[in-house]
């Protein structure tokens, strides 16, 4: 999607004769040098890993009786050193696609090796405590061989971990598990920045939120909610606010660290919502919740597409859902519906407004 853009506005700017069309190709060639950027090539040969892997594991698994436990152990065993032995000697020759693509057939197999190892000899234990010795083995790997790709499996394990709570535990807290979730999260943001791989951060961003949202549904009280929304909040402006002491390194980060902790302030304002059904309740919420939406345009939305986004979605359905909870309960449907499409006339023009007051500032900016 970036480059797709940034290849037409270099497009335009040849047009208008601002750049020479060398310049224009030269930025474009060192883009795709990036080890970051999206290769279909590259996306194939890891989707041919994981589906050899996985043809693997199923060829031993159905012929699984017939083969004799120490030759199944040592198959297994040796697939693992196989790969990571190929992946060295790949990397070595710098063909970092193929590379990869071994690293993670043997981390795949290492996750199937136990658990068939595990049900051939009985071995107690629950699937979270599986996904954790796997999720501990990929990073190490990861660490060893400073591999963006398993990066990515590291996140997916964790999220892996964090579903086998459900089946283990049936998603009720229980502190060391419950504690295990951040503590993944925390390794796979360290790994992001050891490896470069930028994309995976968005897998710990998202398994964050999801166990906030499990920690309040656990909870299920108003001062927990509160507490997400003002988390959000106090979040979202210490990445948000340039005066902030750490606005430089979550802006180099991207637009992700203020768009999720600004999630994170419109989550906890959604679950007080629930919370607060009555007339009253419901405004002082709808008020507070459209507060933080022009906020949140107002501090980040010049420069973060993805939270001026957020602001605008917030702001217009919160005007809709107070306006059906309320007016909608007198004068009945057809009168919302006019009422509703006043509301978001008004929404449209405030936002216009808004935006042409940004562009205003970002031109005073640049003089």
């Amino acid at each position: 999607m970036y480059r797709g853009r940034l290849e037409r506005d270099l497009g335009l700017w040849v047009e208008k004769g601002l750049i020479a069309r060398p310049v224009a190709d030269s930025l474009l060639k060192e883009l795709d040098s990036r080890e970051s950027s999206f290769s279909v090539g590259q996306f194939l040969v890891i989707l041919a890993a994981v589906l050899i892997s996985a043809a693997i594991l199923m060829l031993v698994a159905s012929n699984w009786e017939a083969i004799p436990r120490l030759v199944r152990v040592g198959t297994l065993v040796g697939l693992i050193w196989v790969f990571h032995g190929a992946a060295a000697l790949l990397l070595a020759r710098g063909r970092k696609g193929l590379a990869a693509a071994s690293l993670i057939m043997g981390t795949m197999t290492f996750g199937g090796a136990m658990s068939l190892i595990g049900q051939m000899y009985h071995l107690s234990g629950d699937a979270s405590d599986m996904m954790t010795a796997w999720f501990a083995a990929a990073a190490f790997s990861a660490v060893a061989f400073r591999s963006g790709a398993l990066t990515a499996i590291t996140g997916f394990l964790a999220w892996g971990y964090f579903i086998s709570l459900g089946s283990d535990f049936d998603f009720d807290w229980n502190l060391l598990p419950a504690l295990v979730v951040p503590a993944m999260a925390l390794v796979v943001m360290a790994l992001v920045y050891y490896t470069k791989a930028e994309k995976v951060r968005h897998l710990a961003y998202l398994l964050m939120l999801a166990w906030l949202v499990w920690y309040y549904f656990s909870h299920d009280s108003v001062p927990t909610a509160i507490l997400l929304a003002i988390v959000g909040a106090v979040g979202f402006l210490l990445a948000g606010l340039s005066q902030s002491p750490i606005h430089p390194a979550a802006k180099r980060a991207g637009a992700a660290p203020a768009f999720y902790t600004c999630l994170l302030c419109m989550i906890g304002l959604g679950l007080l919502h629930i919370e607060y059904d009555e007339s009253m309740g419901r405004l002082v919420v709808g008020v507070l919740t459209m507060i933080a939406a022009v906020t949140s345009i107002a501090v980040c939305g010049r420069d973060n597409g993805v939270v001026r986004y957020l602001g605008y979605i917030v702001f217009a359905g919160e005007i809709l859902y107070l306006s059906s909870m309320t007016v909608g309960s007198i004068i009945g449907t057809s009168g919302l519906f006019l009422v509703s499409g006043l509301v978001v006339g008004f929404t449209a023009w405030a936002v216009i407004q808004l935006e042409k007051r940004l562009a205003g500032r970002a031109a005073e900016v640049k003089a």
